[in-house]
């Protein structure tokens, strides 16, 4: 991770401290950094009982995905997954945020992204079978915050290369959480994710990002997971979800021409995501989302 006296990472040969670091002389409180951050970036920067109340909702969302992932068995079909996920969400007084967002409405309460679908799957009556990896998407509304996270799950005896898609995508994200404190700026994110998935033969999907959440679904900033020149710093209070889309194949998606909503991969290839929100702190970062790998 770069610090203060290294040397920006913009190529200026110039201290960070002295290039690239956010001017911290005109920030003296909370309020002064969060009207900056929604005057230049459009970014909202949390309150310290929004933060509170975000927590509670990343939690449930990851109690619902941890017992979803838990029911994802050879057999069981995704609408099985869909409609044990909407009982919770209702069972804890919250709200699935997918179900009828967008345009066309999403018709169910959870995206089930089964092999080569890249993301935005749509529960229906496929039973699960051997062999078979799945992405599981939650986003629970609770007390009108909003908790976004998935996870990947594997169905069986999975083939290596299926296998290796699962483990690299957890990496990317993994490695990308670790880079993240004050002051580094966004591209660190996606530079992380794409150098490591590149180096293990795998390609990333730049048509779908992450985002900044909590008081909305989608909220700035713009979470690019490939590599780009968002130079915007992190700053404390900006809650937002990196969740890495890695394919075997080419990193392109097609979308569904019927329902408008399905990604896959356009070479039929494995795909696989997993999901985190995260707040920045003052001397870090702190995963809201509380899943935890267990295959």
């Amino acid at each position: 991770m770069i610090g203060r006296n290294d040397k920006c990472w913009c190529g200026s040969g110039k201290k960070w401290k002295k290039c690239h670091f956010p001017d911290q002389g005109a920030i003296k409180t909370q309020e002064d950094l969060s009207k900056l951050y929604r005057k230049k970036y459009g970014i909202l920067i949390k309150t310290d009982e929004q933060i509170e109340g975000i927590r509670a909702a990343c939690r449930l969302a990851s109690k619902i995905l941890n017992a979803t992932c838990a029911m994802a068995k050879e057999g069981v079909t995704t609408e099985d997954l869909n409609q044990f996920a909407h009982q919770m969400h209702l069972d804890h007084g919250a709200v699935p945020a997918p179900l009828h967002y967008g345009d066309p409405p999403f018709p169910k309460s959870i995206c089930t992204s089964l092999n080569n679908v890249i993301c935005h799957g749509i529960p229906d009556d496929t039973p699960l079978k051997n062999g078979d990896i799945l992405n599981i998407d939650v986003t629970a509304i609770l007390n009108g915050y909003f908790g976004d996270c998935s996870r990947m799950v594997t169905i069986g005896d999975v083939d290596p290369k299926s296998q290796h898609v699962v483990d690299v995508s957890h990496e990317c994200l993994m490695r990308a959480i670790a880079v993240l404190k004050p002051g580094i700026p966004l591209m660190a994110i996606g530079e992380t994710i794409e150098s490591y998935a590149e180096s293990q033969h795998c390609s990333v999907v730049y048509q779908f990002i992450g985002h900044g959440v909590g008081l909305k679904f989608h909220e700035n900033p713009q979470i690019f997971h490939n590599r780009n020149h968002d130079q915007t710093p992190l700053a404390p209070g900006m809650i937002f979800t990196i969740e890495p889309m890695i394919n075997l194949g080419k990193p392109d998606a097609v979308i569904d021409p019927h329902d408008e909503w399905t990604a896959r991969t356009v070479d039929g290839k494995m795909s696989a995501q997993w999901e985190h929100t995260i707040l920045i702190t003052d001397e870090g970062h702190e995963i809201l989302t509380t899943w935890k790998r267990n295959d």
